[in-house]
């Protein structure tokens, strides 16, 4: 069992509905060390993916793309969800259904960092339905650049988002794979 295994029997909290709590460690409060272990397993399985850059959602994307860059020496690109008066009038936009906060929310990044031709790896916290990270592929592909890899920290195989994202063709990995949270459980693959 790996170390994000370990701490999610510990710490984290099924609270019904497919919602696995991971504040402690994840979402809310961040355990650097652990977030570097899973960064540099990340930069292991995607060495030789040809990655130019890292995108993500705001904001629990960020710790675990941010450690991931480290160890691959790339920039991370985040998407944001709301446009700061600092970004430009055009921007890349999209609509994606957010699990946790139970309505559609947006996906903006700014074509100042994410232009034509980048080779882009996604990181996100979570892979549930993958309806997030389908999002940043579209706002990727809008870019004119390419998906080369997409990674998350959990997946809840039983959302089916694996199945979703299938389409993109790319490598796909989570470091902690769920497959079952009936009963107040939490079972991995």
């Amino acid at each position: 069992m790996n170390a994000l295994q370990e701490r999610i029997l510990k710490e984290g909290k099924n609270l019904g509905n497919g919602i696995l709590k991971v504040d402690s460690f994840v979402n809310h409060q961040v355990d650097p060390t652990l977030m570097d272990t899973c960064g540099r397993e990340f930069a292991k399985r995607f060495a030789n993916v040809g990655a130019t850059k890292i995108l993500t959602a705001e904001i629990s994307g960020i710790a675990p793309a941010l450690t991931t860059a480290i160890h691959l020496n790339l920039p991370v690109v985040y998407a944001r969800k709301t446009k700061p008066i600092t970004m430009p009038d055009q921007v890349y936009l999209t609509l994606a259904p957010s699990h946790t906060k139970g309505r559609m929310v947006e996906l903006i990044v700014s074509p100042e960092y994410l232009a034509n031709n980048e080779k882009v790896l996604i990181i996100d916290d979570f892979l549930a339905s993958g309806q997030t990270i389908l999002g940043l592929v579209r706002l990727a592909e809008a870019s004119g650049s390419k998906v080369v890899g997409i990674g998350a920290l959990i997946e809840k195989t039983f959302e089916g988002g694996r199945d979703v994202l299938s389409s993109v063709g790319v490598p796909i990995e989570a470091i902690a794979r769920i497959k079952s949270m009936d009963d107040g459980k939490i079972e991995f693959v």
